[in-house]
């Protein structure tokens, strides 16, 4: 493995040393990096460049804590034995997991469709139970070594809650469109729980988003049922920020008062938003949480094809969705 560890260093001295400098923005109280959609083809062992580039930046950066919106290996195949999943998950180990746990980085995350997908059968089973299986074999063996102060794991990998300083997360499942009753009844126990409601930010992780935003994803089985009831649950309780994956595409949004990242992929297969002039692009996004400011959170976003910053000026000011509006982060909302 000494061979990633120097591929890695020779890219981050690269970097470093291009003749633009790599932008660095001012440190919030808290900062998070967030990536999101790391994997390649079916079956597949290897990750694109950008995902062992991206890696290596993470200690330019220093983030307090690290979070991936799904999608770390290439599953989601009936074809694949046993073998291919667990070899799956030791690539993703080597290239992923074990620098961010050598760089001592809390590392939270969501499982994705291609993970360990919760789809299920007209008669209620897993389809992919064999692959549900060996994600929690994975994560069970691993989960002491992801620095995150748990609050509740009954249910790890698949959705659990933890807390980094003043802010409570909460991970669900959302690796396929349907959050069962017994899930939800957990969400609402967690939300509203003491350490959730005097947090000062909560936020909640899930693979697919609430609304449709990149083109061949806006459709239904793409996002979660049953949107607005979703969306009025987190605000209920105060939630500030839903990060998701899964559109393989870059936007930062908002409806009604709830904050809607959803993450770029980093892996193969960028796509378009379903509106606007940007041409697909894999993305990596800095969040600087600063608990005295009225905007809370400010978003750096990387093209990390280039290392360019996307600016909230290169999107749509609103996107509509087969679901509903949103509006970028930036932008007040309006009625329509």
């Amino acid at each position: 493995m000494y061979w990633r560890r120097f591929l890695s260093l020779v890219i981050l001295s690269f970097l470093l040393s291009a003749s633009v400098p790599l932008y660095n923005p001012p440190r919030g109280d808290v900062r998070i990096v967030v990536i999101s959609d790391l994997n390649s083809a079916y079956g597949s062992t290897t990750y694109d460049l950008e995902v062992t580039q991206a890696i290596a930046l993470i200690p330019f950066w220093r983030p307090d804590l690290v979070l991936c919106g799904g999608d770390m290996i290439a599953g989601q195949s009936l074809q694949l034995t046993d073998a291919q999943v667990t070899a799956m998950w030791q690539a993703f180990d080597d290239h992923v997991a074990k620098p961010l746990r050598d760089g001592n980085y809390p590392f939270g995350f969501t499982v994705g469709n291609h993970d360990a997908s919760s789809a299920i059968t007209p008669t209620g089973e897993y389809i992919f139970s064999r692959e549900r299986n060996l994600a929690s074999e994975y994560w069970q063996n691993r989960q002491q070594d992801l620095g995150l102060d748990f609050l509740d794991f009954s249910e790890f990998p698949f959705y659990y809650t933890f807390q980094y300083r003043d802010i409570f997360f909460l991970v669900w499942d959302g690796s396929s469109h349907y959050i069962p009753p017994a899930q939800l009844a957990w969400v609402e126990r967690s939300l509203g729980s003491t350490p959730a409601q005097s947090a000062k930010m909560r936020v909640v992780i899930g693979h697919l988003p609430i609304y449709g935003v990149a083109v061949g994803r806006d459709r239904p089985g793409e996002v979660m049922a049953n949107a607005e009831f979703l969306r009025a649950l987190l605000e209920q309780y105060r939630v500030h920020t839903y990060i998701s994956g899964h559109q393989h595409a870059y936007y930062p949004a908002h409806k009604g008062t709830l904050q809607l990242l959803h993450s770029g992929a980093i892996g193969s297969g960028p796509r378009s938003l379903i509106s606007g002039n940007l041409p697909p692009v894999k993305t990596i996004t800095l969040i600087d949480i600063n608990f005295n400011s009225s905007e809370l959170t400010t978003y750096t976003t990387y093209n990390m094809n280039t290392l360019e910053l996307i600016e909230n000026s290169q999107l749509p000011p609103f996107l509509d969705s087969h679901n509903g509006r949103i509006w970028r982060r930036d932008i007040l909302q309006s009625h329509g």
